[in-house]
């Protein structure tokens, strides 16, 4: 398993940002953006995913990390059901049903994966840094650990 010092860096967090687009994109247009409370539900469930990546990694120890995956992993199931809703009311149609949850298991898998890795893992505390990275060639000082400006 590749280690990331940042949760952008993070597969699961990639594709749970991709999944959280698309469904802005599907409920921005009518007849969807009219259902005010499924709307926004979705689109909380979809950030869910996202912000409980993050958080869980921005904690200091695995078991943390773990809880906060699974968290975000029921929020996988949460859009996923609620994408049902939306087909049976008719605001998205098949393909766009079949796009949304086949991108929504994807993501599942990624974090599934993930808790896998660090349920087996011994890696305690921060979990994929070194405490004190060598410094880079040329410095006296280490980079110091940021998340990614650009995103």
């Amino acid at each position: 398993m590749a280690t990331f010092k940042t949760f952008e860096e993070i597969d699961a967090w990639i594709k749970a940002r991709e999944l959280t687009q698309r469904v802005y994109e599907l409920t921005r247009h009518k007849p969807f953006a009219r259902d005010f409370v499924l709307r926004d539900q979705l689109r909380r469930a979809s950030v869910s995913i996202m912000s409980n990546i993050a958080e869980g990694f921005g904690r200091s120890g695995r078991k943390e990390f773990i809880q906060f995956l699974s968290m975000a992993l029921g929020s996988t199931n949460e859009v996923c059901s609620q994408l049902y809703v939306a087909l049976d009311q008719k605001y998205i149609d098949k393909d766009d049903f079949n796009s949304l949850n086949s991108l929504t298991q994807e993501t599942a898998n990624l974090i599934g994966g993930l808790l896998r890795y660090l349920r087996s893992s011994e890696l305690k505390g921060r979990k994929f840094v070194p405490p004190n990275p060598p410094p880079e060639p040329g410095t006296k000082n280490p980079k110091p650990r940021t998340t990614n400006p650009e995103l």
